[in-house]
């Protein structure tokens, strides 16, 4: 078994009468990718500030890199990255400044510290912008920067909270090569994320709502437990009409816009998916198809919440 960079049991944080992470319980293989996600307000970035020994915790235990998060929160931060879902380095600085301060803070020195942020202006494409102020900088380039000043001192495991929330498509994809690269040199990334398509790379995933997992497995795993049903769509224009009409439908269950097409999942009969077939083809226009298709882990998610939400007690 692999060594754990994480290993968490219970965790609970509580404001008040506020239960914002409910008895969370994970763990993050050593050089492993780990999906947190949820949508926002989940808990996500709470767990994170106490895994990192930001937030005192309420109840539970937890280790990261051997360490107990209660009483060891120092040494954990000098040994980890943490990418924060708000931008938090210093604005009146340069791009340069910030790196250099950042390494300075982590004890890098002289010609040590010169190439390790030359390799990291490289790596995260931050060439040109060194004398550019933070403040100045675009939504892109400082998600850049910050990802820069989380890896300045070598971490072993690197906490990336929402990393491309609020970025182009092609700087998505640009992270999640970093991503994957860091994962191959041997580093832990714990990454949160409400992007259900761009974590398909993750090891394993775990699904949080309303402060509690509702599911963990690998994208693989949570795709054949998870689901009960046929994952299909409908390509229409006719959006909202289309959803309507699906959600009257015998075995169609959660009928979910994405894109141009209508997503759900058909847990009836044969019998039923003819008769449903049927009924389509007479009310479909030009160029709308019923079909099957692939299931993703947006349909893992939504039909997971849904079932959450059938369990619950009502008021």
């Amino acid at each position: 078994m692999k060594k754990l960079s994480v290993d968490v049991q219970e965790l609970t944080k509580k404001f008040g009468d506020f239960t914002a992470v409910d008895r969370v319980s994970f763990r993050i293989p050593q050089g492993s990718i780990f999906g947190f996600l949820g949508a926002n307000g989940a808990g996500k970035s709470t767990t994170i500030r106490m895994l990192l020994g930001i937030t005192p915790v309420t109840s539970g235990e937890g280790q990261v890199l051997g360490r107990d998060i209660r009483t060891q929160a120092q040494d954990i931060r000098s040994r980890v990255g943490y990418m924060a879902q708000k931008f938090s380095l210093y604005e009146d600085l340069t791009v340069a400044e910030n790196l250099n301060f950042f390494a300075g803070l982590f004890g890098l020195q002289g010609q040590s510290k010169r190439k390790r942020i030359d390799h990291l202006t490289e790596l995260t494409r931050l060439q040109g912008t060194e004398k550019e102020f933070a403040m100045d900088l675009p939504g892109g380039v400082r998600q850049r920067l910050a990802l820069a000043v989380a890896l300045v001192h070598d971490p072993d495991i690197i906490f990336l909270d929402e990393p491309t929330g609020a970025v182009d498509p092609a700087l998505r994809r640009y992270f999640w090569e970093l991503i994957v690269d860091l994962s191959v040199a041997g580093k832990t990334v714990m990454v949160t994320s409400h992007y259900m398509d761009e974590v398909e790379r993750c090891d394993n995933i775990c699904f949080i709502h309303t402060g509690r997992l509702i599911a963990q497995g690998s994208p693989s795993e949570l795709k054949s437990s998870s689901l009960s049903g046929q994952a299909m769509e409908v390509l229409s224009k006719r959006r909202p009409q289309m959803i309507d009409w699906l959600a009257h439908q015998e075995g169609v269950n959660n009928p979910t816009p994405a894109g141009t097409s209508v997503r759900f999942l058909f847990d009836g009969s044969p019998a039923q998916l003819e008769h449903l077939t049927q009924k389509f083809s007479e009310m479909a226009g030009p160029g709308e198809e019923l079909k099957p298709t692939r299931p993703t882990l947006e349909d893992v998610f939504i039909s997971l919440v849904a079932d959450q939400r059938a369990a619950a007690p009502s008021c």
